[in-house]
């Protein structure tokens, strides 16, 4: 591991500790821009007080980012920990870092992600699920089907793991034979892995399930998907919806929705969603390629 890469874990990991005053990713992407545009050449040499006050910052704020920067064992137990659980760290300075993510999100990227799993499906072509947890029969079909299809032609599936549509989903494209990428929003070192699946986990892999957590981890569904399905949503409340108006609004994936009748596709559909039905998924690449050029 190189020395960025642990820089990026002591600044974006908590460790283990809840409580880790971590950087968030406006806090990182600020730090970043900063050391971008100074003069600093050393690359590998770990940031000090000075240095940061060079680069604008206050002596709190200083203090902060030298103080995560300097629990070196503290980070060498959680690796030795992670690693006996099959958990593996992947910043975004990392070769494994999924490109998409760089792309689309930018500085807003997660600076670390932890992985168990196939890491390899991370370079596989992908299409995301999203959707409610309590699920119309309807639109569990048609989770049921996007998963179903992702399995037939050869597409790797992103969702959230979530309770309804995203393991609707999932059951169904990994008993197809497909593959899975999984984001969860709780501890990846308490799930079960079965095979051609990939859990990740923003943070840590041993944090507890957290309302923001939840919220976060959209944006990297949205953006790993070539094209984002939404199997039911609920007009202006939960996840499902805010990540899905988020993606919209910043043009992550395209975005297709149930076409279910509900006020909420209607509303996405105005926005800019692709309304569709089930026979609209008999062909995903081609439904990818027409929509992605309108990006």
């Amino acid at each position: 591991m190189t020395p960025r890469e642990r820089g990026f874990l002591l600044l974006c990991s908590r460790l283990g500790d809840p409580n880790r005053p971590i950087l968030t990713t406006s806090q990182l992407r600020e730090l970043t821009l900063r050391v971008r545009s100074s003069d600093r050449t050393e690359d590998d040499r770990q940031l000090t007080e000075g240095d940061l006050a060079a680069l604008g910052y206050g002596r709190d704020m200083a203090r902060r980012i030298v103080g995560l920067l300097e629990e070196e064992e503290r980070l060498n137990c959680y690796l030795y920990q992670g690693k006996r659980r099959d958990c593996v760290p992947i910043t975004r300075v990392s070769e494994d870092y999924p490109l998409l993510l760089r792309q689309k999100l930018g500085l807003d990227s997660p600076g670390c992600l932890w992985a168990k799993g196939e890491l390899s499906l991370l370079h596989t072509p992908a299409i995301a699920l999203v959707g409610s947890r309590d699920l119309h029969e309807e639109n569990r079909r048609f989770a049921e089907k996007v998963g179903h299809e992702a399995a037939a032609q050869g597409l790797t599936l992103v969702s959230g793991n979530a309770r309804g549509a995203d393991r609707v989903a999932q059951e169904a494209c990994l008993n197809g034979g497909g593959r899975v990428i999984s984001i969860v929003a709780d501890e990846l070192e308490g799930h079960s892995l079965r095979q051609n699946q990939l859990l990740l986990s923003e943070e840590d892999y041993a944090e507890a399930f957290s309302a923001h957590r939840a919220l976060s981890r959209n944006r990297c569904i949205h953006a790993l998907g070539r094209m984002v399905f939404v199997a039911q949503a609920r007009p202006y409340r939960g996840g499902t919806w805010d990540g899905t108006v988020k993606n919209l609004r910043y043009g992550w994936s395209p975005v297709a929705c149930f076409r279910d009748g509900s006020e909420s596709a209607a509303l996405l559909g105005r926005m800019g969603a692709l309304l569709v039905g089930m026979e609209d998924l008999r062909d995903l690449g081609a439904m990818i390629i027409e929509n992605e050029s309108f990006l």
